[in-house]
This record gives structure tokens, sequence and C-alpha cells, in this order.
């Protein structure tokens, strides 16, 4: 969702995904709407965005603009979060939001983090934390440097939505979007854009429901 121009503009190049034009109250936000993602591409207007659809008590996942609008206000926004919703800031996001919690340590920030949020924050970088508000915390290593791509972030924010759109929960939903997020960058190469780290996707979840498979197969015999 977002502004008048955006909606015009990706409507003439998408032609696989449905857009709905909305205002600032939301209203195409009914009880069909499952998850949220917020942030991408939305520019410094998204602060009034931001908190009138984290008042509709739909689960949200926050980047980029969507962080980066609070700058100076953090605690309004950590104010308004809840353990349904999810942060994704890179480490210069984060620093804007808690420029007070350290980030020598990665786990502990992204666990700082969660609980002045009360949501979960997934950290991105070399190594992504996330860290739920109750103090669970895991580290994502399986990724890759051709991640390192204008784009890619907006990926992994819309795996995300999408696992918490089907009932996962948004600590889990973050931590397997993270690892998968990271197999797309390992099958993807050096050619990696966030075009085509779609395409991936589904050689990815392919791969899983393979091993999965075999794992299944093997327990039975």
């Amino acid at each position: 969702m977002g502004e008048k121009a955006a909606l015009v503009e990706q409507a003439a190049r998408v032609t696989a995904i449905m857009l709905r034009e909305t205002d600032m109250s939301f209203s195409c936000v009914d009880d069909r709407v499952t998850s949220c993602a917020i942030g991408p591409g939305a520019g410094a207007s998204v602060r009034q965005a931001v908190l009138q659809i984290l008042s509709l008590n739909v689960p949200t996942i926050l980047d980029a603009d969507a962080l980066t609008a609070f700058e100076g206000d953090p605690a309004t926004l950590c104010g308004a979060t809840r353990p349904t919703d999810v942060m994704t800031p890179h480490i210069g996001d984060f620093l804007r939001l808690f420029p007070d919690i350290p980030t020598d340590n990665r786990a502990d920030a992204a666990r700082r983090a969660a609980d002045r949020a009360q949501c979960v924050v997934l950290l991105k970088g070399y190594e992504t934390w996330v860290a739920a508000p109750d103090g669970r915390a895991l580290v994502n290593r399986h990724a890759s440097p051709w991640l390192a791509t204008a784009g890619s972030g907006d990926v992994l924010t819309g795996l995300i939505c999408g696992l918490v759109a089907q009932g996962v929960p948004a600590f889990d939903a973050a931590s397997i979007a993270a690892w998968l997020h990271g197999d797309i960058g390992a099958r993807g190469g050096p050619s990696l854009t966030a075009d085509n780290m779609i395409s991936h996707i589904p050689l990815v979840l392919r791969g899983c429901l393979h091993d999965a498979s075999e794992h299944g197969s093997g327990s039975r015999t």
C-alpha cells in the first residue's frame, strides 16, 4: 500500500499482484487482512501511516522508511508495536532508533531492542539476529555476500509478511525468513538482484520440501 503516484507506477509494471488504492484511514484493511508490510520505498511521510496501521492490530512488518521516520522519536514507535509485529533494521536503522544501545554485541543489542519495543527485532547483517520480547533469540549465519544488493531487504520483509499471513508466529516467521533469504543468496550467486531473488523462492522451498521428504522416508525405515 502506498501513495497514489506509487500505485500508478506499480500498476503499469506488475501483472500478478492485486493493487488497491487507499488513504490514511486504511479502510481497506478488514478481517481478511492477516498481515501488513510497510516501509520499503515509502518516503518520509510514512510516519502517520505506520501509526495508523499499527492501531489496526494487524501483525505488521516494519522496514526501511517505516523505521527511519521515527529517528529522534523512537518512543512513539516503540509505544505502538506489539509482540505480533516485526522490525527489520540494518545496523544504520538500528542506531537511529536505539542510539543508546551498544551494537558491539549484536545478540544483546537485538534482545534489548525487542524488550524495549515489545516486538520481534530482526537485526540484519553478516550474522542476522532475531530476538523476541520474551527473551528468545537466535542467529542465522546461513547467508551470502551476494545479498548485499539494493532491494534485498525488501524481499526479506516480504518473506516474513507472507509467513505471518499464513499464521506463523512473528518470531518463527522472522527466523524462517532469515534462513530462506540466506539460501536465496547462496543459490543466486554474484549476479543476484532483488528482481531475480523472487524467482529463487520456489527453488528454495522445493529444496526444503525435498529434504524434509528424504528425512521423513529415512525415519520410517
